[in-house]
C-alpha cells in the first residue's frame, strides 16, 4: 500500500456535497471575482483569527507583497526575515524593491531566533517578517518587544500556520498584519490558489482592498496604481466551507503527530518540538537525521512518500547570491537543511499508516530506550 505525502482526495470526499453547492451557487450568480462568497469568507476568517479585518487575495505571495507595499516599504529599505522558509517570503521583499536581511533560526522551533534580531536592525529596517513555519508560531513576545522599541512593524508570515496559537492568540492576530496562503496542501487550502491578509488596522485594510483591485474602490476610478491580486469567488466560497472543518482537521494532525512522536521517541531521530508558548498545528511533521537521504530512500522503496522543506537555504540560493551571504553565515539553518525530512501528514491519515511509516524508520535508526 502506498502512503501519500498528502491526500487531498480523501479530505474532500466528506464535504463533496457542500463544495458542489458552492460551485452551483457561484455559477448561478456569476460572481467569479470577489463578490459575496469572498466577502463572507473575509468575515468568517477574520472572526476565526480574532481580528477586525481580512482582505482576501489571489495567493500567499501576493498577501506578503501587498502588505509590505501598503506599509510603504520600498527601494533602499531593509526587511528582516529568516533564510529557512519558502522563497516567497523573500520574493515579496524583493518585489517592493527592498533588501532581505536574514537572521538565523531557533534550532528547536525552526522559527526566527529573537536573540539575533536586534543586532540586525539598522536605520534602513522598515519591517520584520517572522515565519510561523511548519505549523508552529514564532516566539512573538520578544520579537514584538524589540520591534516596538524601534518603531518597526511586524508582519507575520502565517502561510503555514492556519489555526496555530501563541499564548492563546491565533497566528495572524499578533503583528500589524498576518499573511496567509491557501495553497491546496495547506491546513486550510483552496481548490486552486488563494491568500489573505488579517489586521486590526482599518486604514491598512482599506489600502489593501484598493491595492488588490487596481487602486480602486469604484470601477474605472483609480486613486493610485495598484495590482490585480483579487480572490476568485469560487475560492472564497470553497474556503468558507472548509474553514468550518479546520479545527477538526488540525486536531487530526495533532493526533497523528502525537502517534509519530510516541513511536519514534528514544531513537537518534530528532523530533519536532511544541514550544511551551505555542499550539502546533503540524502543517508538516519534520524530523531530523544525519542519515536523512538514506531514510528517504528507504521510505520511497517501501511506497511511502516524503518531502524536503527546505533543502537549500535562501542565502545559498542563486536567486539571492547578490546579497553577499556565504556558507557558514547561518549555521543552524544550514545544519537543519541537511537533516530535515517531512513525513506524511494530512487530516485523516490513519493510525495504521503512521505506524507503518514509523516502523520503516525504526529499522534504520538507533533505539536507546
Amino acid at each position: 500500500m502506498t502512503i501519500p505525502f498528502v491526500d487531498l482526495k480523501a479530505q474532500h470526499l466528506g464535504i463533496e456535497k457542500e463544495l458542489h453547492e458552492v460551485f452551483d451557487r457561484v455559477l448561478s450568480n456569476s460572481s467569479f471575482i470577489l463578490g459575496p462568497e469572498v466577502q463572507q469568507f473575509e468575515r468568517d476568517f477574520a472572526a476565526y483569527v480574532g481580528v477586525e479585518h481580512c482582505v482576501a487575495v489571489n495567493n500567499g505571495t501576493a498577501a506578503l507583497h501587498l502588505t509590505l507595499d501598503a506599509l510603504g516599504v520600498g527601494p533602499g529599505d531593509e526587511v528582516i526575515t529568516v533564510p529557512h522558509t519558502f522563497i516567497a517570503t523573500a520574493e515579496a521583499i524583493s518585489a517592493v524593491g527592498a533588501k532581505p536581511v536574514f537572521i538565523d533560526i531557533d534550532r528547536l522551533s525552526f522559527t526566527m531566533d529573537p536573540c539575533q534580531l536586534e543586532t540586525a536592525i539598522t536605520s534602513k529596517t522598515r519591517a520584520i517578517i517572522p515565519v510561523h513555519l511548519y505549523g508552529h508560531v514564532a516566539d512573538m513576545d520578544p520579537i514584538l518587544d524589540i520591534a516596538n522599541r524601534h518603531g518597526i512593524p511586524v508582519v507575520e508570515d502565517a502561510c503555514q500556520a492556519h489555526g496555530a496559537e501563541y499564548k492563546g492568540h491565533r497566528a495572524g492576530a499578533l503583528g500589524v498584519a498576518g499573511c496567509f496562503s491557501f495553497y491546496p496542501g495547506k491546513n486550510l487550502g483552496a481548490l486552486g490558489e488563494g491568500g489573505a491578509i488579517t489586521t486590526n488596522r482599518a486604514d491598512l485594510a482599506q489600502r489593501l482592498r484598493m491595492s488588490r483591485d487596481h487602486g480602486s474602490t469604484k470601477k474605472y476610478e483609480h486613486q493610485f496604481p495598484g495590482f490585480n491580486m483579487r480572490m476568485e469567488g469560487l475560492q472564497g466560497g470553497m474556503l468558507s466551507v472548509k474553514l468550518r472543518y479546520l479545527d477538526r482537521w488540525n486536531d487530526q494532525r495533532r493526533r497523528a503527530a502525537a502517534d509519530y512522536t510516541a513511536a519514534l521517541g528514544g531513537t537518534d531521530i530528532s523530533l519536532p518540538a511544541e514550544m511551551p508558548y505555542g499550539k502546533h498545528v503540524y502543517h508538516l511533521y519534520v524530523i531530523q537525521s544525519e542519515n536523512r537521504d538514506q531514510l528517504r530512500t528507504q521510505l520511497a522503496e517501501a511506497g511511502i512518500e516524503s518531502g524536503l522543506h527546505y533543502p537549500i537555504p535562501l542565502h545559498l540560493q542563486e536567486a539571492y547570491r547578490f546579497l553577499g551571504y556565504s556558507e557558514g553565515d547561518f549555521p543552524v539553518t544550514e545544519q537543519v537543511a541537511g537533516r530535515i525530512l517531512s513525513l506524511p501528514m494530512y487530516p485523516g491519515i490513519s493510525t495504521e499508516m503512521v505506524a507503518r511509516v514509523a516502523s520503516e524508520l525504526l529499522e534504520s535508526c538507533h533505539v536507546s530506550r
